[in-house]
């Protein structure tokens, strides 16, 4: 769009529609007659929905300075919507900034009154960054909202994933909605079933869902079935599951995917009984359920894991290409797992070459599992060229491997710049821990500690 002049908000509108680079979407909005901004006013009256692209642009790449700008300028005479406010909000607890998600919901640009959809945005933003239950609730309650079923839902999760939550916070949260004369949904039982899961507590969880049947007329669907049948095969409860598979192929409405599936096939490895997943798989193509992803990776993890077949867990692999079902990271980060446990580096560190051709790039996850059979195997050259790789695309390794690395520098003693070039990137990456700079620069180094700290910050500053 770059030299294009634009006569009307329509026009503008359209132009950043179709603008895929956000920066260049700003540039855009700032001055619709060049691609260079200018302080002079533009040429015609924006509209809202100009605002309302660029502000979702922006969101969307994270450019928060330059949204928080643009809604600042926004004019009196436009009042933007609240779908919008949610949009924005929803960006900040994506990029895992609580405080600015929470600053958003009360963002001036927008106007009173806020209503339950965007108090349960917030919500769920603050429940992404992982805030703990005390603080979500304080935002509720703070609010003066009324709050609604997905309000109910997204507080009885957050009480069910917090470490200081319970799962009898979670039922006190499904009581107190009742007493408010809010229907439960689907959801709120989805949740109640995995908090009560989640605990060990697998009997409540069966009575919720005979409750949710039986009283409330709500069917079971594939989730509450999912949670129930982990639930049972982390007991080890491998026939209950099965037998709940069963319930669940008989339920005509019930809608079935590979989640089920996978879930039962990694616990038929577990105890034992690979042949029985070859009946599974026929029975999912039988009824038309995909073989999704989750299933090839527990397959995966179970020749890896459970039956220590490598041969049998790339064919796998294989198969599930041929299928069309394209491979992610913990696909590959099982292998490369496997294959450095079993001593065999040279053909993880092949493996993991070999990702981005297959369509796959390596994850932290991945460097961090090479980095450290590399060096459990006391390979720790070539634990460096993985180093190097790795620090450089900003992942850092584990911090059992960094020290195990440390200490290979240590012991060669005989290249000080190496090693203050390590300790500086582990710095950087926060890879480190006190003990290991403690270690390395008061046991290795011929300089002062004090001397060393300080030019480790000077090149830290550089950096």
């Amino acid at each position: 769009m770059a030299g294009a002049k634009l006569s009307s908000s329509y026009h503008l509108a359209a132009a950043l529609r179709r603008e895929p680079d956000a920066a260049a979407a700003l540039r855009l909005f700032l001055n619709p007659t060049s691609a260079a901004p200018s302080s002079a006013p533009p040429p015609f009256r924006y509209s809202l929905r100009c605002y309302d692209i660029i502000v979702c642009k922006l969101a969307a790449a994270r450019l928060f300075p330059e949204m928080e700008s643009v809604l600042a300028g926004l004019p009196p005479s436009l009042r933007p919507r609240e779908p919008l406010l949610c949009r924005v909000i929803s960006a900040y607890g994506r990029a895992r900034l609580p405080f600015a998600a929470r600053r958003a919901f009360a963002h001036p640009a927008f106007p009173d009154p806020r209503t339950s959809r965007a108090l349960n945005t917030l919500l769920h933003a603050l429940l992404a960054c992982r805030a703990p239950l005390s603080e979500i609730l304080g935002e509720c309650r703070a609010s003066g909202i009324a709050p609604d079923a997905c309000t109910y839902n997204i507080l009885m999760r957050a009480a069910a994933v917090d470490d200081s939550g319970s799962v009898e916070d979670a039922r006190n949260l499904f009581d107190e909605m009742l007493q408010r004369g809010i229907a439960p949904t689907i959801v709120t039982f989805g949740t109640l079933v995995t908090a009560y899961c989640g605990a060990g507590r697998i009997e409540e969880a069966f009575k919720v869902k005979e409750v949710m049947s039986s009283q409330y007329k709500i069917r079971p669907n594939a989730y509450v079935y999912a949670s129930l049948m982990k639930a049972l095969c982390q007991k080890g409860k491998v026939d209950d599951a099965v037998r709940l598979k069963e319930e669940m192929v008989r339920d005509k409405e019930l809608v079935l995917d590979s989640g089920a599936y996978a879930t039962l096939a990694r616990a038929l490895f577990r105890v034992g009984r690979k042949e029985e997943v070859v009946g599974l798989l026929e029975e999912m193509k039988g009824k038309g359920i995909t073989v999704g992803r989750e299933v090839y990776n527990a397959m995966i993890a179970g020749f890896c894991e459970d039956e220590g077949d490598l041969d049998a867990a790339f064919a796998a692999l294989d198969d599930m290409q041929k299928d069309g079902c394209k491979p992610d990271a913990m696909s590959y980060n099982t292998l490369v797992a496997k294959l450095c446990k079993m001593g065999r580096w040279r053909d993880a560190s092949e493996l993991v070459e070999d990702m981005p051709r297959r369509g796959c790039r390596p994850d932290v996850v991945t460097y961090r599992m090479l980095f450290d059979g590399i060096c459990d195997a006391g390979e720790f050259s070539e634990a460096r060229k993985v180093f190097d790789e790795m620090v450089f695309k900003g992942f850092a390794p584990s911090k059992d491997g960094a020290r195990k690395f440390i200490g290979w520098i240590e012991r060669e003693g005989d290249d000080e710049v190496f090693l203050e070039s390590v300790l500086c990137q582990l710095a950087r990456i926060n890879a480190l821990d006190s003990s290991g700079w403690e270690k390395a620069v008061g046991g290795m180094l011929h300089e002062p500690p004090e001397q060393m700290a300080v030019k480790l910050l000077d090149d830290l500053k550089l950096t």
